[in-house]
C-alpha cells in the first residue's frame, strides 16, 4: 500500500526569496530522477519545474567539467535540444553566442540568448577589428577572434546552468531576453558539517587538426606551360628550359615523375645552378601546424557553518594553440560569502575577475595575414623549410623570403612578425540584501556590476603585402555595464491555494568606448610605438552610453501542488527609442498540469505527466544614437564627418509574440523521461537598416517593418537502461527542427529582396516575403530543360546567368545528440555524439584551391592530351534547342571558370555532419585508498573533445561560419582554421 506523506519545504532562493511549496514523497518511487527538481528561473529565483509553464533544462557543473573547454559554453554542444554554439573557429579563445530556437529577427545582433551570471545580465557584445573576411587585394586589415564576454567565465566556478528557451521563460529580462536566457549559477560554499574543504583541478589537454582538405600532391606549380618540344615544363624563372614558370599560384605544372628542372634554391634565394629533382612535399602545409597545449589549475577553499557560508577559488590556464607562437594565458580569481546577519537579513557577495594576456592571436579571413590564406596558396612542389629564415639575408626587419609572390607572406612572418595581443580585464559582481519585513513579505536589493578594460594592439612588419612600412595599431576599450534591482515577494495559502506575488524594478545603465590609434608606416623597422609612425591617426569614441528603466511583477497560484498559473508583466522606458515611444509594455502567461495526480494515473508503470503551455509578448529596443544625427570622428584629428546612416526619430519597439505548448512524462518507475515541446514566434516592427539613395547624402536608414514567423519541435529523451548497486547506464537523447518564414517586408522593397548582409561580395542573405532567415542567394549554372549544364559553343566556358538565384540555407532540417554514460563501481565512461541533417556553407577555400588545382578532385582530367577538357553540358544552338557541348578548353580554364569565385552554386556544400563530441574515462578511487591519503575523494580521467566526424563538407569543419568584423556569420567559410581535436588527462582531488 502506497504511504505519502505531505511536508513543507522552505526553499531559499539563492540567499534573495523565500517561497513556501508543497512537495509529495512516496516511500516507494524511485528516485533516479526527481519529477521535483528545482531549477533557477529568471531574476535567479528558484523554482519547482513541475511548477514551470516553460521548457527549463539544467545542466549541472559535472557535465561542463567532463573535457575542459576552453569556452565553458562548447560543453553544452548537442546536449540541449534547440540550443546551438556558433563560433567562427577563428582561435583558440573562440568567441561563442548562443541561439536558442533558431533566429527570430532580420537583425543578426537580436537573435542571440542573453547570459546572466547569478542574476546578473552579462553583456557579450564583441568588439570588431573594423575589417570584413574578405579583404584580398584591398591593401587592409583582418578580424581577429579576441573572444566575448562568455570566455571571461571560469568552467570551474559554474555550479549549474538552466536554460531558458523560450521568451515567456526569460520575459522579465526584457528585452535582453528576447531571444532566451543562459542561467549561470556559480558555486558558493557547502561544505559538510562546517569543514573547510580544499579542492584541486587539474588539467593538461593536447590538440591537433581534426580534418584537412584533400590535397594532392601529383602535380606541382606551373600553368600548363609546354617547352619547345611539347613537352610540359617548369622553370623557377626564366632558363635554358624556357620561360618563368615559378610566379604562379597554380598547381596545373607537370607531374611528378622523377624528372629535373632548375628550381627554387634556399641558400641563393634565387633560381639553382643546376637543375633538382622535380619532387612533392606533403608536409609543407600540415608540417606548419604543432600539437597545441593547455594546461589548467584550480584551487578553491570553502567553508559553511549555521550562519555563514563562503568560497575562494583561483585558476591559471596557459595555452598554446597549434598554429606557431599563438596562444593565450588566463587567471580567474572568484570569491563568494552569504551571511545571516539576524534572523531578518542575510547578504551575499559574489565577485568574479578575468586577466586574459595573449602576445600573439590569429588573424583569420581570406587576405594576405591570414594563415589560411598561405596554406590556399602554398603549392605541392614548395618545401616549408624555404620560408623559415623569414628575412633575406641583410635584411632582416626590412624584407622577407617570399620567392614565389610578392602577394603571399611568409607564414613565419605571419606567426612571429605580424603579433595580435589583447590584455583584458575583466571585473563582475553583485551585492544582494534579502530582508524578511513579515512572515509573508521579503524584500530582494541587487546591484550588479560588470567592467571591462581592454588594450588591443596589432603589429605589422615592413615588407608585409598589405603594409610595405609596417603598421602599429592599439585600441583601447572600455566598458561599464551596471544593474540595479529591487524585488518584493509575497506568499501566502489559502486552504489549498498556495499564492505568491513579486513586485519590483530595474536600472540599467551602460557605457562603451573604443579609443583608436594607428601609426600607419614605421620610421624604424621593427619597432612598435605610436611615435614610430610615419603618419598617426588617432580616433577618440564618441559617447555610446544606454540606459533601460524597468518595472516588473510576477504572480504564482497553485492549487494542490497539481494546478499552477504564472502571470508576469514587465514595462521598459528605453533611452535608444524616441520619448513618444521610450514606454513599453509586455505580458506573459504560463500554466502547467500534472494530469497524473489530477487524474490519480500514477503506478509503478505510469509515473507523472505534465501538460504545459505559455505565451509572452515580449519587447525589443535597439542600438543608442539612432534619433538624430550624430557626427563621428574622422581621421584628421580635430574634424568630423558625416554619419552614413539616416536617423529615424521615429522608431517603436520590436514587439515578438510566443506561443509554447508541451508534455512531460515519466515511466517505469522515473527510468524514462520524455518531453516534447512546440512553439511558435511571430517578430513584428523590426528595426532593420536599409539601403538609401546616395543623393540623400546617406547610405543606409534605420526603419521599423517586417514579420518573422518562427516555428519549432523539440523533444528529449533521458533514460536509464540499466541501474543496479553495481552497474547503471544512462542515455539522454535530444532532437530539434526549426522553421522561418519571412511573412512581411519593407515597402521600399516593392517585391524586391531585402539583402540582411553579405559575405565577400558573392554570398548574399536575401529576404523574401515567404522565405526564409539563413537564405543564401548568389550566382550558380545555367541548365537546359533535362538539367544538363549549358556551356558556350564558342569558348567552351560555362553559360553566365543575368540573375542571381538561391542557393541554400545556412540552418540545418533539424540537430540532435545523445549522450551515454557506463557507471561500474569507481570506473565512469561516458561519450556523446551530435550532429545535424542539411544546411549549406559556401566555401572560399573550396573556390581557391579548386582554381588553382589544389584539391584532389581537379586531378580529373589531368591526363587528358594536351591538358585539355570538354565539359560535360550542352550548348544552345540559334534555334532554341541544345547539342552536347563539344568545345576543348585548358584544364586550368575549365576549374577556374566552372568553381570561379562568383559561382556560388559550385562552392557551396552540405553540412550534414556526425561527431563524437566528447568521451571520458574516469576512475575514482575507494574510500579506503583516500583514508590512507587522507583526502576525501580522488578522480583520475582521461577525455577527448571532437575525436572523430563524418561529413561530406570538404573543408576543414562543416560547423563553418565566418568572423565578418565583429559578427559570426554561419553558412560562410572564409579562409577558416583549423578545427582542434583534442585529449587531455584530468584530476580532482579534494581534502
Amino acid at each position: 500500500m502506497r504511504k505519502e506523506t505531505q511536508k513543507v519545504l522552505l526553499l531559499s532562493l539563492l540567499g534573495l526569496v523565500s517561497v513556501n511549496v508543497m512537495a509529495q514523497e512516496n516511500a516507494k518511487r524511485d528516485t533516479i530522477k526527481s519529477i521535483d527538481e528545482v531549477v533557477v528561473t529568471a531574476l535567479g529565483i528558484k523554482r519547482q519545474d513541475r511548477s514551470l509553464g516553460y521548457v527549463a533544462e539544467t545542466i549541472k557543473s559535472e557535465e561542463i567539467l567532463k573535457t575542459q573547454n576552453n569556452n565553458w559554453s562548447q560543453a553544452l554542444e548537442g546536449k540541449v535540444a534547440g540550443l546551438k554554439i556558433q563560433t567562427a573557429g577563428a582561435g583558440p579563445l573562440g568567441s561563442s553566442i548562443i541561439k536558442l530556437r533558431g533566429d527570430i529577427s532580420m537583425n543578426p545582433d537580436q537573435n542571440n540568448a542573453l547570459i546572466v551570471v547569478d542574476g546578473v545580465p552579462l553583456n557579450n557584445n564583441t568588439t570588431g577589428t573594423g575589417f570584413s573576411a574578405y579583404g584580398a587585394g584591398a591593401k587592409a586589415d583582418l578580424p581577429i577572434d579576441y573572444g566575448n564576454g562568455i570566455n571571461t567565465i571560469n568552467p570551474d566556478d559554474i555550479e549549474s546552468i538552466t536554460v531558458l528557451k523560450g521568451s515567456t521563460a526569460s520575459a522579465l529580462y526584457g528585452s535582453r531576453g528576447a531571444g532566451g536566457a543562459i542561467m549561470i549559477t556559480t558555486k558558493s560554499g557547502k561544505s559538510k558539517k562546517g569543514k573547510v574543504q580544499v579542492s584541486l583541478n587539474s588539467y593538461s589537454s593536447y590538440d591537433t587538426v581534426l580534418k584537412w582538405p584533400d590535397y594532392q600532391y601529383e602535380y606541382g606549380q606551373g600553368t600548363l606551360q609546354k617547352d619547345t618540344q611539347g613537352n610540359f615544363f617548369y622553370s623557377y624563372g626564366a632558363s635554358a628550359d624556357g620561360i618563368n614558370t615559378g610566379s604562379t599560384s597554380s598547381a596545373f605544372g607537370p607531374k611528378f615523375a622523377g624528372q629535373y628542372y632548375f628550381q627554387y634554391d634556399p641558400d641563393l634565394e634565387g633560381q639553382s645552378t643546376e637543375r633538382k629533382l622535380w619532387q612533392p612535399y606533403k608536409d609543407n602545409i600540415k608540417g606548419f601546424w604543432e600539437t597545441g597545449t593547455t594546461f589548467s589549475n584550480n584551487i578553491s577553499v570553502e567553508a559553511s557553518n549555521e550562519n555563514t557560508s563562503f568560497r575562494s577559488s583561483l585558476t591559471y590556464l596557459k595555452n598554446e594553440w597549434m598554429m606557431p607562437n599563438t596562444g593565450f594565458d588566463r587567471f580567474n580569481a572568484a570569491f563568494s560569502v552569504d551571511h545571516k546577519l539576524s534572523e531578518k537579513l542575510k547578504i551575499g557577495i559574489k565577485v568574479n575577475y578575468n586577466k586574459t594576456k595573449s602576445d600573439n592571436l590569429p588573424a583569420t579571413g581570406y587576405s594576405n595575414q591570414s594563415i589560411s590564406y598561405f596554406m590556399i596558396f602554398q603549392n605541392p612542389n614548395v618545401d616549408l623549410s624555404w620560408y623559415r629564415p623569414i628575412w633575406k639575408s641583410g635584411k632582416e626587419q626590412v624584407d622577407q623570403i617570399h620567392p614565389f609572390s610578392s602577394f603571399i607572406d611568409n607564414p613565419y612572418l605571419i606567426a612571429y612578425e605580424m603579433l595580435n595581443g589583447v590584455d583584458k580585464n575583466f571585473l563582475t559582481g553583485n551585492v544582494n540584501l534579502n530582508y524578511k519585513i513579515t512572515k509573508n513579505l521579503d524584500v530582494m536589493v541587487r546591484s550588479g556590476m560588470e567592467l571591462n578594460n581592454e588594450l588591443r594592439t596589432q603589429k605589422r612588419p615592413w615588407s608585409s603585402a598589405n603594409y610595405l612600412q609596417g603598421m602599429y595599431r592599439e585600441q583601447h576599450i572600455r566598458l561599464m555595464d551596471l544593474n540595479n534591482d529591487i524585488l518584493f515577494t509575497y506568499r501566502n495559502s489559502f486552504g489549498e491555494f498556495d499564492f505568491s506575488a513579486s513586485a519590483g524594478g530595474n536600472i540599467r545603465y551602460t557605457e562603451y568606448t573604443m579609443n583608436d590609434y594607428i601609426a600607419e608606416g614605421l620610421l624604424k623597422p621593427g619597432v612598435y610605438t605610436l611615435p614610430n609612425g610615419i603618419s598617426n591617426i588617432s580616433k577618440f569614441a564618441r559617447p555610446n552610453d544606454k540606459q533601460v528603466n524597468s518595472a516588473y511583477a510576477l504572480a504564482t497560484l497553485s492549487y494542490k501542488n497539481k494546478i499552477f498559473l504564472d502571470l508576469t508583466a514587465r514595462n521598459d522606458w528605453s533611452s535608444t527609442l524616441p520619448k513618444e515611444n521610450r514606454s513599453y509594455f509586455y505580458p506573459s502567461a504560463a500554466t502547467s498540469f500534472i494530469l497524473s495526480d489530477i487524474f490519480n494515473l500514477s503506478s509503478d508503470h505510469f509515473n507523472y505527466w505534465k501538460l504545459r503551455a505559455s505565451w509572452s509578448k515580449v519587447g525589443n529596443d535597439t542600438d543608442p544614437y539612432q534619433l538624430i544625427k550624430y557626427y563621428n570622428n574622422s581621421d584628421f584629428v580635430g574634424s568630423v564627418e558625416s554619419p552614413s546612416l539616416y536617423p529615424n526619430p521615429n522608431l517603436r519597439p520590436n514587439m515578438i509574440t510566443n506561443i509554447e505548448g508541451g508534455m512531460d512524462f515519466t515511466i517505469l518507475k522515473n527510468r524514462i523521461n520524455y518531453t516534447i515541446t512546440a512553439y511558435q514566434n511571430n517578430s513584428k516592427d523590426q528595426i532593420i537598416r536599409i539601403p538609401t539613395l546616395w543623393e540623400t547624402g546617406y547610405s543606409t536608414k534605420v526603419i521599423n517593418a517586417g514579420e518573422v514567423r518562427n516555428r519549432g519541435l523539440e523533444m528529449t529523451l533521458n533514460a536509464f537502461a540499466v541501474k543496479n548497486k553495481k552497474f547503471s547506464w544512462s542515455i539522454n537523447a535530444n532532437w530539434s527542427m526549426n522553421r522561418n518564414k519571412i511573412l512581411s517586408l519593407p515597402e521600399e522593397f516593392n517585391g524586391e529582396p531585402y539583402t540582411m548582409g553579405s559575405v565577400g561580395g558573392v554570398v548574399y542573405f536575401n529576404a523574401f516575403v515567404g522565405g526564409s532567415l539563413g537564405d543564401m542567394y548568389g550566382y550558380g549554372l545555367m541548365y537546359a530543360p533535362d538539367g544538363q549544364v549549358i556551356y558556350n559553343a564558342t569558348d567552351g566556358l560555362t553559360a553566365k546567368p543575368t540573375q542571381m538565384k538561391k542557393i541554400g540555407n545556412a540552418y540545418p532540417k533539424w540537430r540532435a545528440g545523445i549522450q551515454n554514460e557506463f557507471r561500474y563501481k569507481g570506473i565512469t565512461v561516458s561519450f556523446s555524439f551530435d550532429g545535424q541533417y542539411k544546411g549549406m556553407a559556401y566555401s572560399q577555400s573550396h573556390h581557391k584551391m579548386t582554381e588553382q588545382g589544389k584539391l584532389e578532385h581537379t586531378l580529373f582530367g589531368r591526363e587528358n592530351p594536351g591538358g585539355m577538357i570538354v565539359g560535360e553540358g550542352v550548348v544552345q544552338n540559334a534555334d532554341g534547342s541544345f547539342s552536347p557541348n563539344t568545345k576543348p578548353i585548358l584544364l586550368s580554364s575549365y576549374y577556374a571558370d566552372y568553381y570561379r569565385r562568383a559561382n556560388v552554386e559550385t562552392n557551396t556544400f552540405d553540412t550534414s555532419f556526425i561527431k563524437l563530441r566528447d568521451a571520458r574515462i574516469a576512475y575514482t578511487f575507494s574510500k579506503n585508498v583516500t583514508d590512507q591519503l587522507k583526502i576525501t575523494e580522488l578522480t583520475l580521467a582521461v577525455f577527448g573533445r571532437n575525436l572523430w566526424m563524418w561529413t561530406k563538407f570538404p573543408l576543414f569543419d562543416p560547423e563553418a561560419a565566418t568572423l565578418n568584423d565583429n559578427q559570426i556569420t554561419p553558412g560562410v567559410e572564409m579562409g577558416q582554421l583549423p578545427t582542434a581535436r583534442t585529449v587531455g588527462v584530468q584530476l580532482n582531488v579534494k581534502f
